[in-house]
């Protein structure tokens, strides 16, 4: 799903403030890059990925690794177009700030002020709140059918049946329906979809020539096929409707090239200009008055003691992630054709080759055994799929079913639990975030759990 894209490349978030290094010689790191995708592409069973490096607006590399279709032995280029998932994101707050200056929509306002039957409990959601998953809406539920079409008053009506997981602005939870919502908000408000904004006000002015919505009907040339693996082999990617493949989660089509184009508009602040992109990456402030490291559409962080903007996206047999290192003037991107793609780890690790201060790890925190302690009987629980709502309180409703589904498998897989080593201790807004190295034998995974206040366990996570 969308949501598990942007929690796995959020692990990979661990800085230092270190000096940057000069560029390295060209064409030893594009040698060392071609080295590092060749060997990750075959052991991550990746058919083909897209990356780009550019330095300061300048491309380093533009290059495409493996298959765009494996059924068709079509090489993977700059030119292959692939689905965005959650990168998205940033562009849907785009068409939003755009609409914010021209005075149709305000940051602040209420969304009931745009949308019509909102219930009481949404009184105080605002736009802000949606752009910034603080809004307390969860994500669609597990009965959710992602292969109907829906009108954007159905959806509407199913977002507005959802209980809120915490009053608007205390927390912050990663959610597409929120997302979703704001697609239809943009479209009340301006009278024009999302995708017709990016179209003429976004994709046009930046020379984002094959950017576009997606369309499985449409002739689409240079098209990827995006594949997932199913005990090992590939197969080809989940059909979901049409309406489900045009919601503001992330439902576009781009190639490197677009992302390229979009890279170097992004560096000159062009569309919104300096207040505009300034808002964008300024992290949100929640209701106690602490921050949390997410802007509109961004992860905003630091590496090397410089700002880190970035984000991931995940659907439907793709993975994507941009990474933005503003102290070295450094922009990554990474498209690829399969559902497990670590994209996160490739943009990482690109990065650590260009300038390894921008990926070393933070100083280990005191080991915390209470929490271990807890880490491990979830991890015990998730094996045995007898994980519930009520271990993770503050979860999504139905969180902990999805959890057993796809974490219990690698668990077992991995075997018994033998070492919980603490890597990362951080503030999260108002909650306190661990991150685990745990070793199962010669396997090892990476495990996040988070602490709200009053002691309440507030998310788990597993990543290989």
């Amino acid at each position: 799903m969308r949501a598990f894209a942007y929690v796995t490349s959020a692990l990979a978030a661990l800085t230092v403030a270190m000096p940057a290094m000069a560029a390295p010689d060209p064409a030893t790191f594009k040698a060392e890059v071609d080295a590092f995708m060749a060997k990750e592409l075959q052991a991550q069973k990746v058919p083909g990925a897209a990356v780009a490096v550019l330095r300061d607006g300048a491309i380093v590399i533009a290059k495409g690794y493996g298959l765009a279709n494996i059924e068709h032995d079509v090489p993977v280029t700059p030119d292959t177009i692939f689905q965005s998932g959650s990168l998205g994101k940033m562009f849907t707050a785009t068409a939003v700030m755009l609409a914010v200056q021209q005075g149709k929509i305000g940051l602040d306002d209420p969304v009931s002020k745009y949308l019509p039957g909102t219930p009481p409990g949404w009184s105080p959601i605002t736009v802000r709140q949606l752009l910034t998953h603080t809004s307390g809406i969860p994500n669609y539920g597990q009965d959710f059918d992602y292969r109907r079409d829906y009108s954007e008053d159905e959806l509407l009506k199913i977002a507005y049946a959802l209980p809120l997981s915490f009053k608007p602005g205390a927390r912050w939870s990663y959610s597409n329906t929120a997302y979703e919502v704001l697609g239809i908000l943009v479209h009340k408000a301006t009278g024009r979809t999302y995708v017709d904004i990016l179209d003429k006000d976004v994709f046009a002015p930046l020379g984002m020539k094959t950017a576009r919505g997606i369309s499985d009907a449409d002739i689409v040339p240079h098209r990827a096929a995006g594949y997932h693996l199913v005990d090992g082999a590939l197969k080809n990617q989940d059909w979901v409707s049409p309406t489900m493949n045009s919601t503001a989660d992330g439902s576009l089509y781009f190639s490197l090239n677009d992302m390229i184009a979009w890279a170097r508009g992004v560096e000159q602040q062009k569309l919104l200009g300096a207040d505009g992109w300034r808002q964008v990456y300024t992290p949100v402030r929640l209701n106690s008055g602490k921050t949390y490291h997410y802007g509109f559409g961004w992860q905003v962080q630091q590496a090397a003691g410089k700002p880190h903007y970035s984000h991931g996206g995940a659907w439907q047999g793709f993975k994507t992630y941009y990474s933005r290192y503003l102290g070295d003037g450094l922009s990554i991107v990474v498209l690829s054709n399969s559902a497990e793609t670590k994209v996160d780890e490739l943009a990482d690790g690109i990065a650590g080759l260009w300038d390894p201060a921008l990926t070393a790890p933070p100083p280990r925190p005191a080991p915390a055994p209470a929490i271990a302690k807890r880490v491990t009987a979830l991890i015990e629980k998730v094996r045995t799929e007898k994980l519930t709502d009520a271990d993770l309180p503050l979860e999504a409703p139905g969180f902990a079913a999805i959890a057993n589904q796809y974490f219990s498998k690698m668990l077992r897989d991995a075997g018994p639990l033998t070492r919980l080593d603490l890597i990362e201790k951080s503030e999260e807004g108002d909650d306190v975030n661990y991150v685990f190295n745990a070793s199962f034998g010669q396997q090892q995974h990476r495990v996040a759990y988070k602490v709200a206040p009053g002691d309440q366990a507030a998310s788990f996570y597993v990543a290989p």
